[in-house]
């Protein structure tokens, strides 16, 4: 039977691959694994998914003279290495040993595609959180006007740590801020899971007025962190305002879109919330200076107020005396007309009654001639007098005592 030995096979399969295929092709991989050894050599195992389950996989490498270079130049396009997780547009040669069997050999890499690829996956988990209605929830809390109590992630060996308290506790304005530290790290892989337990731990304490998250400077690589979507998702719907620092100058990262308020350094968050806290303090000595210019200008004006209704009351006051002077006078007057009046009218009637009186006086007539008689003392009334009876005659200057003998009635004299 004719048969071919396994080295024959393989020279086969060798000659064949040769024969059939481009020297080499653009193919699109997962790294899966990647190594460098002692040599400079790097090895790789590339994957592809489908529905989260590997449907291919292929070992690669790429020589030590070429991955020098090749890696120096990706990190700096890229701002990120060759790492396990990265999709990139690898150029390929297909070989085949006879003894290590079929690899790929990488010649070259297109960086574009896998920035192209950071900013699709970046862009998608944007998206996802529009769509939940969370990524601008952070940005309708309301910042504090003056923050007295502040939590703060970041790690306590970071520079921007450092530089945020030295800026927050020796402000030149004398301002007290009390502020505590929850550790988290700040980069690579297990950043997003560190910082979410950082959060959970701040909710339960519920004593601060807004969260500070913070680093230092960095790669792009190690910011890839804060893109993360579920520390992206819980930044979003926490609780209270949160302000980023995280030490990039060149680009934002989804963290500092969905936080209350982003900036490029730790030291630009302390002097954003020493600003607004003297802002605040300048507002308001303005407004205490308004309140004492209205103030002086209502008392001054209430003051020529009052001394013009004073003057209006003196005025009126004056005026009312005067015209009841004028009253009082009148009624005074008619007063003393009246009793003028009044007095003549008595005097009269006196007048009256003493003519009457001298008329009737007893003595008056005896002085023109009359006399009068009495009897038992009284006066001769109503045929009073009788026969026998003792009568007393008066005339001006006489007493004539009489008998009366006979007493006629109705006689005339």
């Amino acid at each position: 039977m004719d048969h071919l030995s396994l080295i024959e096979l393989n020279k086969l399969i060798q000659d064949a691959l040769k024969k059939n295929l481009e020297p080499s092709y653009w193919i699109v991989a997962e790294i899966g694994e990647l190594r460098v050894n002692q040599k400079g050599h790097c090895y790789l195992e590339l994957l592809q998914n489908e529905d989260s389950k590997v449907v291919a996989k292929v070992k690669a490498t790429i020589w030590s003279y070429k991955y020098r270079n090749l890696s120096t130049w990706f990190r700096g396009i890229t701002g990120q290495p060759l790492t396990e997780g990265l999709k990139i547009l690898a150029n390929i040669k297909i070989s085949f040993h006879e003894l290590y069997g079929y690899s790929l050999n990488i010649q070259d890499i297109d960086a574009s595609y896998t920035i192209g690829e950071k900013e699709k996956l970046r862009q998608e988990v944007i998206n996802k959180l529009i769509n939940e209605g969370v990524f601008e929830m952070n940005r309708e809390h309301s910042l504090p006007l003056v923050p007295q109590n502040i939590a703060i992630i970041s790690s306590p060996t970071a520079a921007g740590y450092g530089d945020f308290l030295q800026h927050l506790e020796e402000n030149s304005y004398g301002y007290n801020i009390k502020s505590r530290l929850y550790e988290a790290i700040m980069q690579g892989s297990e950043a997003p899971k560190s910082i979410i337990k950082a959060l959970h731990r701040i909710n339960k304490a519920d004593s601060y007025d807004l969260i500070v998250l913070i680093r230092g400077g960095g790669s792009q690589l190690d910011l890839e962190c804060f893109d993360d979507y579920d520390l992206c998702s819980h930044l979003a719907q926490f609780p209270m305002p949160v302000i980023t620092g995280i030490g990039h100058e060149r680009d934002d990262t989804i963290a500092d879109m969905v936080a209350h308020t982003k900036l490029k350094t730790p030291t630009a968050v302390a002097e954003f919330i020493i600003h607004g806290m003297a802002s605040y303090d300048a507002l308001i000595n303005e407004e205490a200076t308004k309140i004492g210019r209205i103030a002086r200008f209502i008392l001054q004006n209430s003051g020529t107020k009052l001394q013009s209704i004073s003057s209006t009351i003196r005025m009126n006051a004056q005026s009312v005396i005067l015209n009841e002077n004028h009253g009082l006078q009148s009624i005074m007057q008619h007063i003393k007309h009246k009793t003028s009046q009044q007095i003549e009218r008595q005097y009269n009637i006196i007048d009256k009654f003493e003519a009457k009186h001298m008329l009737l006086n007893p003595e008056n007539a005896l002085r023109r001639g009359f006399s009068f008689s009495t009897v038992a003392g009284k006066s001769i009334l109503n045929n009073a007098a009788e026969a026998g009876q003792k009568l007393t005659t008066y005339s001006l200057n006489q007493r004539i005592e009489s008998t009366i003998t006979s007493v006629k009635k109705n006689g005339k004299i």
